[in-house]
This record gives C-alpha cells, sequence and structure tokens, in this order.
C-alpha cells in the first residue's frame, strides 16, 4: 500500500509498472478532458488495458490522481540532493538545485500543470499530504540559500521563505507558461537567463538595500500634484 492506495496485488514490482502505466495514461487523459469529466473507462482506454485492470491497482479515480501529484513531488525530493551532490560551493550548490528541479519540471509539465489544477479535487487528508511533500522540497531550497547566507554570499537580512517562493514560482512558471517559454528556449537556458534575473536584480543592490520607508516615501512625492 502506498500513501493508502491499496492493490490487489502482492508483486511489488509489478505494482510500480502496472501503477506507472496508468498514472501516465490518466495525465494525458485528465490533460484533455479534465479531471471530472473523465472516467476510469477513459483511462483505460488510452493505456491499453481494461477497466478491471485498474482497479487491481487502484481504488478509484482519486487514487490515480493524488499518485500522479506524489510521484513528481518525490521526484524533487530525490533529484534536488543527487543534483548537488559533490558540490561545496554554496551558490554553485544554489544552482545546481534550481537546475534540478526544473529538469523534473521539464520531464514533468503535464502533471505539474495537473497539481496546480486539480490538487483541489482530492479529499482534505490528501491535499495535506500534496502541502506536506511541497513542504518538504521548499526546505530543501531554504538550506541552500541559508549555506549562502552563512557563507556571506547573501544578505543575512533576506527574507529566505520569500526568497525560496520566488524560485518555486520561477520554476513552475516553466511548466505553467510552457507554450510561451519552449518555443523559445531550452531548459538550460531558462533556468541560466532566470537565475540571472533572481540573483542579480535589475535594479542593483545598492538600490534594492533601500528600506521600504525609503521607497515609500519616493511613491508618495511621485503621487503628489504639482
Amino acid at each position: 500500500m502506498k500513501l493508502g492506495v491499496k492493490a490487489r496485488v502482492e508483486d511489488a514490482a509489478l505494482v510500480e509498472r502496472r501503477r506507472r502505466q496508468v498514472v501516465n495514461a490518466a495525465i494525458a487523459t485528465f490533460g484533455k478532458r479534465g479531471y471530472h469529466a473523465s472516467t476510469v473507462r477513459d483511462i483505460a482506454k488510452q493505456a491499453g488495458v481494461s477497466v478491471g485492470l485498474i482497479y487491481r491497482y487502484f481504488g478509484d479515480k482519486e487514487d490515480v490522481l493524488f499518485l500522479a501529484i506524489v510521484d513528481v513531488l518525490d521526484s524533487y525530493r530525490r533529484r534536488i540532493p543527487a543534483g548537488t551532490a559533490g558540490i561545496t560551493d554554496p551558490l554553485e550548490r544554489l544552482r545546481a538545485a534550481v537546475h534540478a528541479y526544473c529538469s523534473v519540471i521539464d520531464a514533468n509539465v503535464d502533471a505539474t500543470v495537473l497539481a496546480y489544477r486539480e490538487t483541489k479535487s482530492l479529499r482534505k487528508a490528501r491535499r495535506n499530504v500534496i502541502k506536506q511533500k511541497e513542504a518538504e522540497t521548499n526546505a530543501l531550497l531554504a538550506r541552500y540559500v541559508e549555506d549562502c547566507i552563512a557563507a556571506g554570499i547573501f544578505d543575512k537580512r533576506l527574507d529566505v521563505a520569500l526568497f525560496v517562493y520566488q524560485i518555486v514560482m520561477f520554476a513552475h512558471a516553466w511548466a505553467l507558461k510552457a507554450w510561451h517559454f519552449r518555443p523559445r528556449m531550452s531548459v538550460d537556458e531558462y533556468v541560466a537567463r532566470g537565475l540571472e534575473l533572481i540573483l542579480n536584480p535589475p535594479l542593483g543592490v545598492s538600490r534594492l538595500r533601500r528600506p521600504a520607508s525609503a521607497w515609500r516615501r519616493t511613491r508618495g512625492r511621485r503621487g503628489r500634484s504639482p
């Protein structure tokens, strides 16, 4: 049993293989028809298997959706540490982490979009599992950012949580806006350009370090009538 998803087959390798086959078919089906409009029969047709076979490995359609989303999130937790192994420079380690993150998304664009659209369709307990797995990925990234702060590379006043979410949203945009980015650049180029913007903001460090009160005063002066 994986995360409450029961199978009526005992061969673990066979369960893994069949579930992968069905999940891949479901991602394609949900992408075309939408989760709620899709049926188990639609998934079976896409997978080239019988409806009965699907019910040997899943209890219902929600089980399939849940595992489709979980598989992507688990890939982040495997691939990000693997992508940073052996890198000692904190900034290069962070760069490698972002590249690994985006590479997983590049390999799972449809599943990433599905997660955004349909996580809300899961029951509450399962949504909480998804939130926890997302938090674990964010904690991985936060450690790399904190290493950069400890090494004096990043300002110690940096809001780590906010900075991590900038990285998360940047990475997810590769899937959510694939129609725009993919015809224009590779994922490697996307990561390189994006990190340049994230790490070297257009305003420059000296201007970004101005306190918020200074920005408010400037905006207030600009808004006054002559």
